[in-house]
């Protein structure tokens, strides 16, 4: 049985709020599981992963939490959140631009052999 869990954020749009709950929110389950977990943020979701970004956001309109508090929860609770490379041009950011909750900056290659070599499931978003 796998004890790795790779969250791929890739359609999940930061400028609707609500697709962003349920991937944060399972990753802080399975971590609180006790499986090791990822959340690759690339293509619009890495976004996320720019200072100011995500305390911006809402998972609900009126809620008192940011996406930002979900992202501290979550990687208090053992997640590592990963940008992918190319968001960094894509959206005019460097590694210093990152929130510190992540973890790093990734290429595509980590994610093809994290499901080809690896022994996780992927969710994409």
């Amino acid at each position: 049985m796998a004890k790795k869990l790779v969250i791929v954020m890739a359609n999940t749009d930061p400028r609707n709020g609500e697709e962003l709950g349920a991937p944060i929110f399972q990753a802080s389950v399975a971590a609180a599981m006790d499986y090791e977990v990822e959340v690759i943020c690339t293509a619009t979701a890495g976004r996320l992963m720019k200072k100011g970004v995500a305390e911006k956001l809402r998972v609900k309109e009126g809620s008192p939490k940011t996406v930002y508090d979900f992202i501290r929860e979550a990687h208090e609770a053992g997640v590592k959140f990963y940008c992918c490379s190319p968001n960094l041009d894509l959206f005019d950011m460097k590694p210093e631009d990152l929130i510190p909750e992540c973890t790093g900056v990734i290429g595509g290659a980590h994610l093809i052999e994290e499901v080809m070599e690896g022994d996780c499931r992927v969710l994409t978003y």
